[in-house]
């Protein structure tokens, strides 16, 4: 089943008792799927900037734990993953990179404070983990490690200026990550969403097609992660549409999205 993107990771489909670590877990996504996965079991460490939304999450959640950072401080990603290895008594079962900042940017209205910013939680934090959790994973030879990207990373987009380049380094990131990682026994997962409900799209001022909430992205994530699936990217009736745009003439390509965004 592999040519369909299935089993080109180990299945994880019992979550009871396994440890995970969720960076960037105190809203949307990040949330949702800490929800979710507690629900089923998991011993759920939540990391993000936010530390009283973590810490309501810990006092809903029995057994979870709260752990404030930020993701752009390297001293303190290390320092976390040291605290993780000790409440999971080793590598978790589940690392997922799902930190993230979004602001629209045009090149006609350049900001480079900005696309640093973008680059520096986006991009760099998420080799900041990759630093501090790697020898974790290879020393138990287990283990998978997730990286939240975007179908905004699959070409380039109109206002994208900042986040889109962000997201398309982490696409590629997490292939080479899978070609080097598999064959030491670890997964290696990268999630494209398309529209979900969380605060960082609040900001856009455009109707989003097919937008869903946090949870149903959550859900998709562990129905991926159930199939061993290698890229997830929901929602399908959107995605497959955005995905296919990839293999387009660059004249077809940028004449379509014009006619479709008006630019």
């Amino acid at each position: 089943m592999g040519w369909l993107g299935r089993d080109l990771n180990p299945r994880i489909t019992d979550w009871a008792g396994r440890w995970v670590w969720l960076v960037g877990a105190s809203s949307g996504i990040g949330r949702a799927l800490a929800e979710a996965l507690h629900r089923r079991g998991a011993r759920v460490i939540v990391s993000a900037r936010q530390a009283a939304a973590l810490q309501d999450f810990a006092r809903a959640h029995p057994g979870s734990l709260a752990l404030p950072l930020d993701v752009t401080d390297a001293d303190a990603v290390q320092q976390a993953a040291a605290r993780v290895a000790e409440a999971a008594g080793g590598a978790p079962a589940l690392v997922l990179f799902c930190a993230g900042h979004y602001k629209a940017q045009s090149a006609t209205a350049f900001d480079l404070a900005e696309m640093q910013r973008h680059l520096a939680v986006n991009y760099q934090g998420a080799l900041h983990l990759l630093d501090a959790v790697l020898p974790l994973l290879l020393s138990a030879g287990r283990g998978h490690l997730s990286l939240v990207g975007s179908v905004a990373g699959y070409r380039g987009l109109p206002m994208s200026l900042a986040y889109g380049p962000t997201k398309a380094a982490l696409n590629n990131l997490a292939e080479s990550l899978y070609l080097d990682l598999r064959p030491r026994g670890l997964g290696v997962s990268i999630v494209n969403p398309g529209f979900v409900e969380t605060p960082l799209t609040a900001q856009n001022a455009f109707r989003m097609p097919a937008l869903i909430t946090p949870e149903q992205a959550a859900e998709a994530m562990l129905q991926g992660w159930a199939q061993g699936r290698f890229e997830m990217n929901f929602p399908r009736r959107f995605t497959r549409w955005v995905r296919l745009l990839r293999g387009l003439p660059d004249a077809w390509y940028f004449a379509l999205v014009r006619r479709a965004t008006g630019v």
